[in-house]
């Protein structure tokens, strides 16, 4: 249905049946790249040629980051976080201040953290602790009841609570946070959280070895190096809002993602910052200006960022958006979707395809706001949203 109605409102007929001419030539190109031959391959082949492909790049993105097949999770994720900040792409962000921060947990102090690191004084813990660290335990070690509490906090922030900073990865130690991340470990099956206001990606403790770790986790490193830096965007975009603070926190909690309407679709900031990256030479400063500036619409899907650290694995490039249906279930190409598949031993049957879903329609509407029409009507509203509430109606 909203395909259909983006066709009436772009007047393009058919651009979804061109998507559909796309993927089914990047399939049958890797297939062939796979070793197998595109008009003879059942489901399960293809599935499992992804995943020995998938598992030759985890060795030799293993070695290409300096460390060796086997080795434990301890010693490869400082590597990880070497590579990462090792990429030239930029990596600032508008973010809480640190300061700012620090009052809040004042303010409300978490006492089963404090008791948890033997703390009976929150200054002292303030003083002694890593502040990031702390902030990423929040959501593990504290009550729904307390979280909703501090949450309340995020509605009194201001603009000016706010600074440019640059983007962190923290390492967090097994020995003062693993008891308390395990469960979310566990329920999240990958270790890879992030602090979209804090501007910080936490890599949580595991020990030993866990096949896949790498190929899985480094290119969750660089898609959450590209969430921070787009919901700095948008927090940058709302600053003029006077209910800025409230945004923040809906933004936070819910991400209703309803930075705009295209054909009577709900449009998240994500779509838009991601059609505005690819214009390399016209990202409208007039609308976006003084604020936000060029810089902070770049946008670089994770995949081209760890060809960076490994060229060996431009085999996944441009296929977040690509899947093949086998049965009722797509088999997807998207890289994070294989490495997950990979990581948790999924079988044939239960193989997962979500980042491939999310990126779909992404691509989708990325697509058709390409139109002149469309893209004009998106760019009004936000403009007209940076100065009242109003949404034009399409």
């Amino acid at each position: 249905m909203a395909v259909k109605q983006l066709e009436e409102a772009s007047g393009r007929q058919g651009a979804d049946v061109r998507l559909i001419s796309e993927i089914i030539g990047k399939v049958h190109l890797k297939t062939k790249e796979l070793g197998l031959d595109p008009n003879d391959t059942t489901g399960k082949e293809l599935y499992h040629a992804l995943i020995n492909r998938i598992e030759k790049d985890e060795k030799h993105l293993v070695e290409q980051i300096g460390g060796h097949p086997g080795d434990s999770s301890e010693k490869l994720m400082p590597l990880m976080k070497k590579a990462w900040e090792e990429v030239d792409v930029p990596k600032t962000a508008w973010v809480l201040k640190q300061s700012v921060a620090k009052e809040m947990l004042r303010s409300l102090p978490p006492q089963n953290i404090m008791a948890a690191l033997g703390y009976k004084s929150i200054d002292s813990m303030l003083k002694r602790e890593n502040l990031y660290e702390v902030y990423g335990a929040l959501r593990f070690a504290e009550s729904p009841d307390w979280l909703n509490k501090f949450n309340r906090l995020y509605k009194t922030l201001k603009p000016s609570d706010f600074e440019n900073r640059k983007i962190e990865i923290v390492v967090m130690p097994m020995d003062r946070w693993g008891d308390i991340a395990a469960h979310f470990i566990h329920k999240k099956k990958h270790n890879i959280t992030h602090l979209k206001e804090m501007g910080v990606i936490l890599m949580l403790p595991i020990t030993g070895h866990l096949r896949g770790i790498t190929i899985f986790s480094l290119p969750l490193l660089f898609h959450y190096l590209n969430e921070i830096r787009l919901y700095s965007a948008f927090f940058k975009l709302q600053q003029v809002k006077p209910d800025f603070g409230k945004i923040v926190v809906n933004t936070l909690i819910a991400d209703p993602g309803e930075a705009a309407v295209m054909a009577g679709t709900k449009i998240h900031w994500r779509v838009i910052q991601r059609y505005l990256g690819r214009l390399e030479n016209e990202v409208h400063p007039q609308l976006f200006e003084p604020h936000v500036q060029p810089e902070d619409l770049h946008w670089r899907k994770a995949e081209e960022l760890l060809a960076k650290v490994d060229p060996d694995l431009a085999f996944w490039l441009d296929l977040d958006f690509v899947a093949v249906m086998h049965g009722k279930r797509p088999i997807a190409l998207n890289m994070l979707d294989v490495a997950a598949n990979y990581v948790n031993q999924t079988e044939y049957t239960d193989r997962i395809h979500y980042h491939f879903t999310d990126s779909l329609w992404n691509e989708i509407f990325v697509r058709y706001m390409g139109e002149a029409n469309l893209e004009e009507q998106v760019l009004k509203q936000l403009n007209n949203n940076m100065i009242a509430p109003e949404k034009l109606k399409i």
